[in-house]
């Protein structure tokens, strides 16, 4: 190759060299001499303003926008006096969302950092809530039934006297009541496949174990067909004795008395269908009612059960100017 075509294109590599950075020193002169003006940083709103606008998404049903801005405010005013409420009030969000993993994290975060607030029966109670409203269907598992009477448990606990222990109850009641429920599912499954053994375990556990529920009445109903079909006349007899002096007016106890009647196992002793039995008084001496093998007389149903009550919602009033106290009263005793 001769001399002259190396130094040509030599000399062109070196003017590409200059064209590019001449280009690139005129760039950035524009920003160093044009009379460009810097980007300016958006300017974080107060702690103040960020608390209002998530209470005015909360009440305008924009309930992701809240929680972005008590989220928001958390994470640049750690030490605000707006932290207990902005912590809450995210929770709260989230729950009406219907992102009860994403509330309960935060209620947990709020009872953590804030276990004497005022707002901490309001939070355990919502949190309980949380449990609550992801409880499954009856066929299904019903670890979260568990999981919820668990907390709801915990609110009754912690604060028997507040506002909430009530509702608490009430809800622990459904519970147990979807708990039996369950077992009677599993009990009818059984019957139906002639698994007689596992069905007795799972009618004699809704009687044991959940003698409050609507579900008793058909588990002493059912007691009296497993026991029929496998020949043992005295079991079914003495569930049937326990069902009428319990429920004497429940469909389930016509439904036994019929069966009984048919297998000639009636006496004097079996109460009339729809007839209340009221036990005759003595002195010195309670008659009790008759238990099956192995059980307790069921309680009879509590006749005007109070109505749960409406679920109290969370403050949504926007804050004043100053800033919010934190509360320093002492913890609630544990029972």
């Amino acid at each position: 190759m001769s001399v002259s075509l190396i130094n040509s294109l030599s000399v062109r590599c070196r003017i590409r060299h200059l064209a590019s950075a001449g280009l690139l020193l005129g760039l950035s002169g524009c920003g160093l001499f044009g009379g460009g003006k810097p980007a300016q940083v958006p300017k974080l709103a107060s702690p103040e303003t960020l608390y209002n606008n998530g209470i005015d998404a909360l009440r305008t049903q924009r309930y992701v926008l809240a929680a972005a801005e008590f989220e928001v405010l958390q994470q640049n005013y750690p030490y605000s006096g707006y932290i207990a409420n902005a912590q809450l009030m995210e929770g709260y969000a989230y729950y009406l969302k219907g992102k009860y993993p994403e509330a309960v994290q935060q209620l947990n975060r709020f009872i953590g950092l804030h276990p004497t607030s005022a707002d901490a029966a309001y939070a355990y109670y919502l949190r309980a809530l949380c449990f609550y409203e992801q409880i499954a269907d009856v066929k299904r598992d019903q670890q979260g039934t568990v999981e919820a009477m668990d907390a709801l448990e915990e609110v009754i606990t912690r604060f028997p006297q507040s506002q909430y222990a009530r509702d608490a109850q009430l809800k622990i009641d459904l519970c147990r009541d979807h708990l039996a429920g369950k077992e009677m599912l599993v009990g009818r499954y059984y019957q139906q496949e002639r698994n007689y053994e596992g069905a007795i375990n799972r009618y004699q556990r809704v009687v044991q174990d959940f003698q409050t529920t609507n579900h008793v009445p058909e588990a002493l109903e059912r007691m009296v067909e497993v026991y029929l079909d496998l020949g043992l006349t005295d079991q079914a007899r003495k569930s049937a004795i326990v069902l009428g002096y319990n429920y004497p007016g429940s469909k389930w106890y016509r439904y036994a008395y019929n069966d009984l009647k048919r297998y000639k196992l009636l006496s004097n002793n079996f109460p009339i269908p729809g007839k209340v039995i009221s036990a005759p008084a003595s002195s010195g001496a309670t008659s009790q009612q008759p238990a099956a093998t192995g059980t307790a007389p069921a309680p009879s149903a509590m006749s005007g059960a109070p109505q749960p009550m409406d679920i109290k919602k969370a403050p949504v009033v926007p804050v004043k100017k100053q800033p919010v106290e934190q509360e320093v009263d002492q913890a609630p005793a544990l029972r």
